[in-house]
């Protein structure tokens, strides 16, 4: 009887999640590694030991994996980022033995995984290698004015449905939460004790029968409050959560809720200035789109765009669009996991938006698309996504402020700042200050002068 491949440890180095990649690939085209290695010239021994991390590839033999696997560049993109990770020079604190997941998470030592290259304040390192938190460490992820305070939380002897199910619950309500007040308010006062609770439930026995649905309510926490923590530009925290998040998926083998989190890491990362690192997160995501619904799908498409638009590339940003458009327009009611439910019309329009918008401007461009998008998108968000109708208003505004409508603009920004005035949400005030930057042309027209001295009085203070 053959023997069962050996589980892949990603979390070691890019290198590491590099060879995951190119095993992830070889199945999904139904290819051994010997036929892999007759098409790239290699030997299928040193195709298995790359897939491990044994030994290192290069540049040319990357390309000749990424066309006979037929990646649309995901290898090569990945690829870029094992070599800049090689050009780093470890210091004598990194010299140490790291720690890695084990295959059991439950037996894991105490102590916080961490990688030394998670994102810094509100920058993102060169290296973007996964990282995981054990659940003895997390104050060192929590609010520095909260950490002292988290006591031990009192567990179960064993895990029962209604654990799980609490787990569920909290998720559900921070979601809401975030979605109408932004991450840098209640959710991430209160995310501390609720996420220690769900992650010492991994610690204790459970039967086997409810190992896929614990890794996943932990999961989607984890993902929830990370997606906060972006949102608060606490940007080390939402990268630690949402790598942890991306891990429960795999251990669940939940490929709806893996496609989440690697959505939420490829947005951060293009928001943070890395559009090539959000870019290969996406088509990872994308890996067995066979696997996901219509809506899981257009929403990584959509993360491509995002990328494509920060890079200035606006043909791949309307392809993007396109295949996402695709896609959604397939999408069936109910077959979605009930977190997906705020993928609707509004949704999809305005994240389309928000990436037609980074190229509306450019030479050759028209702002057409993104006004569409994003005024469906407004129209569309019920008082449930407050958040979301905000930044698309805001977008919207300062695209008509650039286009030259500076009285539509003002109109718009209205509404825009009375929802963003509600809101505890540092991307949204980021927003609000480029309309700011983008009205000083007109800064002598009163309804203008108007918006700018709201913004300064009453948003930004």
């Amino acid at each position: 009887m053959p023997q069962r491949p050996k589980p892949l440890d990603d979390t070691v180095s890019t290198r590491a999640w590099f060879g995951l990649e190119v095993r992830n690939w070889r199945r999904v085209r139904r290819l051994s590694s010997a036929a892999l290695g007759a098409k790239v010239n290699v030997s299928g021994t040193l195709v298995e030991r790359i897939e491990k991390g044994e030994r290192s590839c290069n540049e040319r033999l990357t390309a000749r994996f990424d066309e006979a696997l037929d990646a649309g560049g995901a290898l090569n993109r990945l690829w870029r980022r094992v070599e800049e990770e090689a050009t780093v020079v470890p210091s004598d604190a990194d010299k140490t033995s790291a720690q890695t997941a084990p295959d059991g998470f439950r037996a894991a030592p105490a102590g916080m995984l961490v990688d030394e290259t998670t994102y810094s304040d509100g920058r993102p390192s060169d290296v973007n290698r996964r990282s995981f938190v054990a659940v003895s460490g997390l104050a060192a992820i929590a609010p520095g004015s909260v950490a002292g305070l988290v006591a031990e939380p009192s567990l179960p002897k064993s895990v029962r449905p209604s654990d799980i199910a609490q787990v569920g619950a909290a998720a559900d309500t921070l979601a809401g939460w975030d979605n109408l007040f932004g991450g840098a308010g209640i959710v991430r006062s209160t995310w501390t004790g609720q996420l220690a609770w769900a992650k010492g439930l991994l610690n204790v026995p459970y039967p086997p029968s409810l190992e896929a649905s614990l890794f996943t309510a932990v999961g989607r926490l984890a993902v929830v409050i990370g997606a906060s923590a972006f949102d608060a530009y606490a940007h080390k925290e939402a990268e630690q959560l949402l790598n942890f998040g991306t891990w429960c998926a795999e251990q669940a083998n939940n490929w709806h809720l893996r496609a989440t989190a690697l959505n939420w890491r490829a947005r951060q990362a293009v928001w943070c200035g890395h559009p090539d690192v959000g870019l290969t997160l996406a088509d990872n995501g994308l890996v067995r789109s066979d696997r996901l619904t219509p809506r899981e799908q257009a929403m990584l498409h959509n993360a491509r765009a995002r990328a494509w638009a920060r890079m200035g590339r606006p043909q791949e940003t309307l392809t993007a669009i396109g295949q996402s458009d695709d896609i959604f327009s397939t999408a069936q009611k109910g077959e979605d996991v009930p977190w997906m439910a705020y993928y609707d019309d509004a949704q999809h329009h305005g994240d389309t938006g928000h990436a037609a918008f980074d190229i509306a401007l450019l030479p050759g461009q028209s702002p057409t698309t993104a006004r569409t998008r994003l005024q469906r998108a407004i129209d569309g968000h019920t008082g449930a996504y407050v958040r979301s109708r905000a930044l698309s208003g805001t977008k919207l505004a300062t695209l008509l402020m650039l286009a030259g409508e500076p009285q539509e603009a003002a109109v718009i920004a209205s509404r825009a700042l009375d929802e963003v005035g509600k809101l505890q949400s540092k991307r949204a005030l980021t927003d609000v200050r480029d309309l700011a930057k983008a009205g000083a042309r007109y800064a002598r027209r009163p309804d203008v002068a108007g918006m700018r001295a709201r913004i300064r009085s009453t948003v930004l203070v």
